[in-house]
């Protein structure tokens, strides 16, 4: 069994979620198990609907519908650039 892979991103704006604050959040490549339902061409597209169905399903502090659909756009580009980050093969990866 391989070890997760994730990645950190830190966010420009901070979710205000009642009293806490979250600055970043932690991504966790996806298995095949939680890409069902979404399309790979629409992720890689970063089409909104795929993204931000994908998110709560990787993220960590979990992002409820809520926080994504109040996501600033930067942070919203940066998470959905990270998230499709783990659909590229290491051997492209520059």
């Amino acid at each position: 069994m391989s070890k997760p892979e994730f990645k950190t991103v830190k966010l420009e704006t901070p979710i205000a979620r009642g009293e806490k604050t979250i600055e970043e959040i932690q991504l966790r490549k996806p298995k095949a198990g939680e890409l069902r339902g979404l399309s790979l061409s629409d992720l890689l597209n970063l089409d909104v609907n795929a993204v931000t169905a994908l998110l709560p399903r990787i993220s960590d502090p979990i992002l409820t519908k809520h926080d994504i659909d109040d996501l600033e756009l930067d942070n919203l580009v940066t998470l959905a650039g990270e998230a499709a980050n783990f659909f590229v093969p290491k051997s492209l990866k520059v």
